[in-house]
């Protein structure tokens, strides 16, 4: 049996079977992503293997406006990959320039990809835990980028939303400040069109994710 699916064998301890399959048909698309766009992530690819070949933690912090949407996916989807790819030591966060709350619409799109969520969601800035497999849990909730239960220095910035890209030129703290973009699936919220463009934005990103842990894990093995 090749190598790989041995690894993928194994994360079917600890990682629900639906996102193993959500995370095996990103990996189809990879070889999609454009070369100028494996150019803006490399950067990323580059600190975490700089910190894997020193055994040191890499912690990643993935910012948007509101950390409501798509600074909670880049979160969710880094932790998922890094799992997928056999890396340890690698830790992600979130945070935003606001606080409002994750919004139900990325916490849908999230599940229908396999992630698992428990918690009281009904109040104003939920607090919920994510299951990605067996042993492997943490808490995510709305907050600023520099809340305290995010790292404070030694950490990687990664702005997802141009529009932080743009109010944040100096992130306090941040050895790599990485304006990496994605559209914003808000705008399709009490359309018909939610589903399908939240889910698209999850896959673009998770996608995306997927390949800098892959480019990690092929570097370390060369």
């Amino acid at each position: 049996m090749p190598a790989h699916r041995d690894r993928v064998v194994a994360k079917a301890t600890i990682m629900k079977e639906q996102l193993i399959q959500s995370l095996k048909n990103m990996d189809t698309n990879v070889a999609s992503i454009s070369e100028e766009r494996k150019a803006k992530l490399m950067p990323l690819v580059y600190f975490i293997l700089d910190n894997q070949r020193d055994n040191d933690p890499s912690e990643l912090i993935f910012v948007c406006t509101h950390n409501a949407r798509r600074s909670h996916m880049a979160q969710l989807w880094a932790a998922a990959a890094a799992l997928y790819c056999d890396l340890e030591n690698i830790e992600t966060y979130s945070g935003g320039v606001e606080v409002t709350r994750i919004h139900p619409n990325a916490l849908a799109s999230l599940e229908r990809s396999g992630f698992e969520f428990s918690g009281e969601d009904d109040i104003e800035n939920p607090s919920l835990l994510v299951q990605l497999g067996d042993s492997v849990m943490f808490e995510v909730f709305s907050k600023k980028y520099d809340d305290d239960t995010n790292p404070q220095k030694n950490f990687a910035a990664v702005l997802v939303c141009s529009e932080v890209a743009e109010a944040c030129p100096n992130v306090e703290g941040a050895s790599l400040r990485l304006p990496i973009s994605y559209d914003d699936p808000k705008e399709f919220d009490g359309t018909e069109k939610a589903e399908e463009m939240y889910d698209k934005r999850s896959v673009e990103i998770g996608t995306e994710m997927l390949y800098v842990m892959k480019t990690v894990s092929e570097k370390l093995a060369s």
